[in-house]
């Protein structure tokens, strides 16, 4: 048997690889070029373009675009209506931030279970939680797998609720045909670099509702207007803006909303791939049981920002994090997406305990996140899937 190399054997590769990495070619090069050089660099006619662009991708009838995905969910809480004394719910597998933005608001974030088998959250857990305090739902995509958006949105419907869908992760995604994007009452986006397109950084946030996109365009702009009737004070002086509500400076720059049109023009192509990647990964490990692989509802076609593995330490001699130390070893770098959100110390201080969510809870003891990214050669896919199987032989019981 091969030894491996954290025992001092030879790994598996002699040159990382990465968990994810961005993509750049020259016409994302030269469209930020362009907008460099052109004479606005904030508040001028990419953003808009942009914008536009999102609409098409996602058959939204609108679309905002803001600094990151964190600034897209604050703003969606607050066009949301989210308050205090307000219950949300929301899933805890998912970056912080999903949580955080019914915290800005002074609500109080409600943790629903994941089902098991697609790590989304799980419509019959929601339901039991559901109180008349309860305001809304923030669903997550997690991974890029859309949620069970026929429960969910039937609850919301049977309860008054408004649904907020977390998109970080499926940009490209769609649910029985439809775009994410499209379908919940306002769907928030992140382009950070290690999602399938990236603007650098930037989010956005796109809706049907022509009220919601209004609002949302004044919370981006510090809740300054220039709409005559959204002014107390109307007037129609060319230099006059009035603030009519607390807001924030959210606004994309005209850089990154060229980097970002650019970037999804790619989008089909980075799709087309990641899914190839997967269907490698999920080849190659379905007949393993030391490893279980994340299932998919059959109304979800996912584009994955993020490939799970799971372990099955019964039948493994390690745990998660010595598995997660041998791939490092073998130079193949893995990430562990997520610790449960209430599970973060800062959490922790306001009242959530441990066991609040068990198969949450199960999910992250077996969790991490294997490479996946547009230039992973079938070579570099075939040095992970090796690695993998070779720490699977030694551990194996």
């Amino acid at each position: 048997m091969e030894q491996l190399a954290v025992f001092g054997g030879s790994p598996v590769r002699s040159t990382p690889i990465s968990y994810g990495k961005q993509y750049i070619d020259r016409e994302d090069v030269q469209a930020v070029v362009e907008a460099l050089m052109s004479e606005e660099l904030t508040c001028g006619p990419r953003v808009p373009e942009l914008e536009k662009r999102l609409c098409e991708v996602t058959g939204a009838k609108h679309a905002v675009a803001v600094a990151n995905g964190t600034a897209a969910l604050h703003i969606a809480a607050i066009a949301a209506g989210f308050q205090e004394g307000d219950e949300v719910i929301v899933s805890p597998i998912t970056f912080a931030a999903s949580a955080n933005c019914i915290l800005y608001c002074g609500t109080r974030p409600v943790f629903a279970d994941i089902d098991p088998d697609t790590c989304n959250l799980d419509p019959r857990a929601v339901e039991k939680l559901i109180t008349p305090r309860t305001k809304g739902i923030v669903a997550v995509d997690f991974t890029g797998q859309a949620v069970e958006h026929d429960a969910l949105r039937e609850l919301c419907r049977k309860h008054d609720l408004i649904l907020i869908e977390d998109a970080a992760h499926a940009i490209g995604t769609r649910y029985r045909g439809t775009p994410v994007g499209s379908i919940a009452d306002m769907t928030c986006f992140s382009f950070h670099p290690v999602k399938t397109v990236t603007a650098g950084e930037g989010g956005a946030v796109t809706t049907n509702d022509s009220a919601l996109y209004r609002r949302l365009l004044r919370l981006r702009t510090h809740g300054i207007t220039r709409s005559q009737e959204e002014m107390v004070h109307p007037t129609d002086a060319r230099w006059y803006n009035e603030q009519v509500e607390l807001g924030f400076n959210y606004r994309l720059t005209e850089i990154q909303a060229a980097l970002l049109t650019s970037q999804l023009e790619k989008l089909p192509l980075f799709a087309a791939r990641r899914k190839e990647i997967v269907a490698k990964y999920d080849k190659a490990f379905a007949g393993m049981p030391q490893i279980k692989i994340q299932k998919e509802i059959p109304e979800s076609d996912t584009v994955r920002h993020l490939y799970v593995l799971r372990l099955n330490t019964e039948l493994l001699t390690c745990d998660r994090r010595q598995f997660f130390d041998a791939l490092w070893e073998e130079n193949i770098h893995s990430q562990v997406h997520y610790l449960p959100v209430y599970r973060h110390s800062y959490y922790e201080k306001l009242g959530y305990e441990k066991g609040l969510c068990p198969n949450a809870e199960k999910y992250y003891e077996e969790a991490m996140s294997l490479p996946l990214y547009y230039t992973l050669t079938d070579d570099d896919v075939e040095d992970v899937i090796h690695a993998v199987k070779k720490i699977v032989v030694y551990f194996q019981r």
